[in-house]
């Protein structure tokens, strides 16, 4: 019998520090604290959490201007949980929120199939920069 999966779009019930933890294990760590990934969360958009056995098992959130250009970022799922539709609910929730927006989102080479299945499309080119430390540790 498969694990049920639940949805939530607030931050309430997030344990930051067991979501740093399991982010680690699962070797998607960004290198930032609980506090700072807390602090993330809080100053996006829109944010989704899936649930499951009451601990976090994958995230996603939002950046947006609200009128026309949004950026999709953190979406992970548990490794323990993939294949399983996880990331797809979460992006389809975060989605309702943005329409008429262009979404944009990076993603390693590995990842491109499974979002273009979602309809994104590639993009010629990405850049960015770090201003100063990244993190600033």
């Amino acid at each position: 019998m498969q694990t049920e999966i639940s949805y939530t779009r607030t931050l309430d019930g997030v344990n930051w520090d067991e979501l740093k933890d399991a982010l680690h294990a699962d070797d998607f760590d960004n290198g930032r604290t609980p506090e700072q990934l807390h602090q993330s969360f809080a100053n996006s958009d829109a944010v989704c959490f899936a649930w499951a056995e009451g601990r976090v098992m994958g995230k996603a959130r939002v950046l947006s201007d609200g009128v026309c250009n949004a950026y999709l970022v953190d979406v992970w799922t548990h490794s323990a949980y993939r294949k399983r539709g996880i990331a797809r609910q979460m992006i389809a929730l975060l989605k309702t929120e943005l329409s008429g927006q262009h979404i944009y989102l990076q993603a390693d080479d590995e990842n491109l199939p499974f979002y273009a299945k979602l309809g994104f499309a590639t993009q010629p080119h990405g850049l960015s920069c770090v201003v100063g430390r990244w993190l600033h540790k």
